[in-house]
């Protein structure tokens, strides 16, 4: 692949990670005065208007799947993931919600193995050993800081794997957009059933966030899709651990939260296990 194209997909990989992060700030602003159900809500209704916008001519053709019930099975795997990390935001800092689900990575390794067939080797399991052991740093259990809304980005990281996983098996016979629209619409069906019992009326001058989130979600999505569509997935993946710097610059600047040091081991620790995975697998892939 020309090295101008694996530059392109780098850099569309860290807008679409700038992106999802500053979104995720977003919805920790909204949270604090808005349940996080209708900030979710908010996310995947702007993206499903925009997704239904952009694919316009196509909608008919790109609404017919092989695979309803798999399809059915991610887009409520994403919509968990959105919501228990957006439930996470209003307990616990942006940067320890980020590290934690970072995790996804190598738990769709573990998982790729245990329902893909994928072979796992000794190496693959240690790399996610010492990937769950960073999140124990973060986590503490048993500590007298540990909070149970710590657990919320670790569903969030296994309802991503899931859905990676469930996207991976449905892409091999289905287009991105599919499986773009049919996530964008579950959400908002989902959410928009529950919102009556959630509600609370929009004040005038938070209109622009609630529109603004769906955009971002939608931007972020586009970004990461063309970014896997012109690069390599091992050259670009591990730029994807970019976020928790960033999840960590928006919450010191927003929020002035500031991660104590067993966070930011944490985090290093999950980052690196992540990108040793990913570099076992880019070797066994071009020896394959």
């Amino acid at each position: 692949m020309p090295q101008t194209d694996t530059g392109r997909g780098i850099l569309l990989m860290l807008l679409a990670i700038a992106t999802f992060t500053s979104m995720d700030a977003l919805a920790k602003t909204l949270i604090a005065s808005y349940p996080p159900l209708q900030v979710v809500w908010a996310r995947y209704t702007g993206q499903t208007v925009i997704v239904a916008l952009v694919f316009l001519p196509r909608l008919g053709r790109l609404l017919r799947t092989r695979y309803p019930g798999l399809q059915a099975l991610r887009s409520l795997l994403q919509f968990g993931a959105t919501a228990f990390f957006f439930f996470s935001l209003g307990h616990i800092g942006l940067a320890e919600a980020t590290a934690i689900t970072d995790l996804n990575p190598v738990l769709i390794t573990l998982g790729a193995a245990l329902f893909l067939g994928e072979k796992l080797g000794p190496r693959r399991l240690i790399g996610v050993f010492v990937a769950l052991t960073g999140a124990l740093i973060i986590i503490r259990p048993g500590a007298g800081v540990f909070q149970p809304a710590a657990l919320l980005p670790l569903c969030c990281a296994l309802c991503y794997a899931g859905f990676a996983l469930a996207t991976r098996h449905v892409g091999r016979d289905e287009s991105p957009s599919t499986s773009l629209i049919y996530s964008a619409l579950f959400g908002t069906l989902v959410t928009s059933a529950l919102l009556p019992f959630v509600w609370v009326p929009i004040a005038r001058a938070d209109l622009w966030a609630f529109l603004l989130i769906g955009v971002q979600g939608s931007v972020a999505q586009f970004f990461l899709i063309r970014a896997f569509t012109i690069a390599e997935a091992s050259a670009i993946a591990p730029f994807g651990y970019v976020g928790i710097v960033f999840a960590t610059g928006w919450g010191i600047l927003l929020f002035d939260e500031w991660p104590d040091l067993w966070t930011v081991v944490g985090a290093l620790v999950i980052a690196g296990a992540g990108i040793y995975v990913w570099h076992r697998e880019a070797r066994i892939a071009r020896a394959t």
